[in-house]
């Protein structure tokens, strides 16, 4: 199976990672997209608002009866920093026959070199890198370059041939946050289900 890793805080999940699972998954013929909630990110100081409890009930509740789409708690069940390399040989190992292809955003090609053991995470997955319109970005000639410093022709390559042109959506997780906090709507912006979910909770109230 092709099985894309799509990693992030999800605090909370929102419309934009959803629409970019999806696109994802159709148009680089995915079987599946695994979103897997951090625990704490290596590049991020601060910790998630809510719990890992409470993240993954939100995307239970978001991909609920979607066939492409599941969720793993690898690192949540680590507890610790969430290193990437570490969690895609913890799933190479589960599946040695599936390929796997982790989900990135251009703009996070020019972090790469500071994740831990870039040139494992290459040897374990592919790269799969959305690239969102944006003026303030970086350019694919860029990224390509960062690459050089730790990839071998044949994986940017492969890189190259697999990228994923997609909208820029304008969903943020912070946005929703900032607005329960202030009493504002989220409607439209998370499902419906996760909308009431961070009511009932009283989630990110300030």
């Amino acid at each position: 199976m092709n099985i894309g890793v799509f990693g992030g805080s999800f605090d909370p999940v929102h419309y934009g990672h959803l629409l970019l699972a999806q696109q994802c998954l159709e148009s680089s013929s995915l079987d599946r997209v695994l979103f897997v909630p951090v625990a704490h990110s290596p590049l991020r100081p601060r910790s998630p608002i809510a719990d890992a409890k409470a993240r993954v009930e939100m995307l239970q509740l978001a991909i609920a009866d979607h066939p492409g789409f599941a969720i793993s708690t690898i690192e949540l069940e680590r507890g610790e920093i969430s290193y990437t390399v570490d969690t895609l040989r913890a799933l190479k190992q589960g599946a040695p026959n599936d390929t796997f292809f982790l989900l990135m955003g251009l703009d996070s090609l020019l972090d790469f070199p500071r994740w831990h053991q870039p040139q494992e995470i290459l040897s374990l997955a592919r790269l799969l890198v959305v690239n969102r319109p944006s003026t303030s970005g970086p350019t694919a000639a860029e990224a390509w370059q960062v690459l050089r410093g730790f990839a071998t022709d044949e994986q940017i390559d492969a890189i190259r041939s697999t990228i994923v042109d997609s909208q820029q959506f304008e969903f943020s997780s912070t946005d929703i946050r900032q607005r329960v906090s202030s009493g504002r709507s989220v409607r439209f912006r998370t499902p419906r289900a996760v909308e009431k979910y961070i009511e009932t909770q009283g989630l990110y109230r300030g």
